[in-house]
Order: structure tokens, then C-alpha cells, then sequence
């Protein structure tokens, strides 16, 4: 599997597009649609699903767009964000804020996420593990074949996401780290959110907030 990080303008949000022999799966598509679009258009594979780590809309901003333009692939999410999608007070893009934003509407979710079980989707195995604590539905979505996890906005590179929104809560989300995150091998690579790229082991040595 080959992975492709395109960061975003809003919030330096971070898309993934993971890439195998028969297509490609979208992680968080943000708010750069062409950047988005001129890769996907590079890479020539169809798109297998859109993968939700959660529903800010950072992370949510060319959704429809990929919908639109690759066949409507179908949508995975944890169903405690799900109705966040098309509420814009609950994706934040209608807080008074963000008024220089369009308010984010999409369509509903296809699928919502069941955690820790087996997923194979057009040859991609992958587990989802719920890592709430930045948001409620927080996920990260772990790729064992290929040594990684996709973090969302639950662990960043010594660095973690911000508990200060709705939903969000400190002591859940270090509990959501150090119990489903730090447990996997140290060799595993960590693609966050935002921000750079690193690995189980880097951060349980150098992230200080998870010092003991």
C-alpha cells in the first residue's frame, strides 16, 4: 500500500489518499478540492470508499466533491458524529467564528464504523479503534499489514489534539492514547491530522503530554 499526505489550507488539515492495486481509499478530504481532485486524477484508480476519522469540518470540506466526481463511493463514520455531517453548529463551520466559511452541509454517512473488527475493502485490511477525547467520535484506523495508523485529531507528532470544542475532554482523550494507541508495536507509523508524521515509539518517548 502506498500513502499520499496532500495538506489542506483550512486548519493545515491533513488528506490522506491510501493507494493499492485495485484503487484507493480517502481519508478526511479538507478544503483543497483541486489539489485533492489533480492526485486522485494521477493516480487513475477508482475510489473505494471515503474514510471519516471525524466530522470537523476541516476534515469533511470536499466530501461532497469527491461524491460528485468519483461515483459516489460509500462513506464511513462513527454514528455518534454522523448527523454532524449535514449540522453545522456540530461540525463547527456555523459558529459564529467561522463566518468567513460557507456553512459545511453533507449528505449522510453510508456506513458507521464498528470498531475492532475486520475490515476489507477492495484488498485495503484495516481496524478502526474508537479514540474519542478531541470529539466524541473520534477515530483512528490502523492498517496492520502496512505498520501504520491513521490517527485523526486524537495524536499528533509530540502533540495531541485540542479538548477545548464540544464534546471534547481531556482525561478521555490521553485514555484513548495511551490504551488503544500506545499499545500498538513501536515500529508503527502515525499519520495525524495535521501536522507531521511519526511513530508509536517517537511519541511515547518525546510527547510530553504523555509523560508519566
Amino acid at each position: 500500500m502506498k500513502i499520499h499526505k496532500i495538506t489542506n489550507l483550512v486548519a493545515f488539515e491533513n488528506t490522506y489518499i491510501l493507494e493499492n492495486d485495485q484503487g484507493l481509499l480517502v481519508v478526511d478530504p479538507g478544503s483543497d478540492w483541486k489539489k485533492i481532485e489533480r492526485k486522485l486524477e494521477e493516480l487513475a484508480k477508482p475510489v473505494i470508499a471515503v474514510l471519516l476519522t471525524h466530522t470537523h469540518y476541516d476534515h469533511i470540506m470536499s466530501l461532497e466533491k469527491v461524491r460528485e466526481h468519483y461515483a459516489a463511493p460509500p462513506v464511513y463514520v462513527a454514528e455518534s458524529e454522523s448527523s454532524w455531517l449535514y449540522t453545522p453548529t456540530d461540525n463547527l463551520s456555523g459558529l459564529a467564528r467561522h463566518a468567513d466559511l460557507d456553512d459545511i452541509i453533507c449528505r449522510p454517512a453510508e456506513e458507521f464504523f464498528s470498531y475492532e473488527t475486520d475490515y476489507n475493502l477492495g484488498g485495503f485490511h484495516f481496524y478502526v479503534l474508537a479514540t474519542p477525547g478531541h470529539s466524541i467520535g473520534g477515530v483512528s484506523l490502523v492498517f496492520p499489514n502496512d505498520c501504520l495508523v491513521l490517527t485523526g485529531d486524537a495524536l499528533f507528532r509530540e502533540s495531541i489534539g485540542r479538548t477545548d470544542l464540544p464534546t471534547g475532554n481531556m482525561e478521555q482523550l490521553l485514555t484513548s492514547i495511551r490504551e488503544k494507541l500506545l499499545v500498538l508495536p513501536k515500529d508503527y507509523a502515525a499519520y495525524p491530522g495535521h501536522g507531521h508524521d511519526t511513530t508509536i515509539s517517537h511519541e511515547k518517548i518525546f510527547n510530553p503530554f504523555l509523560a508519566q
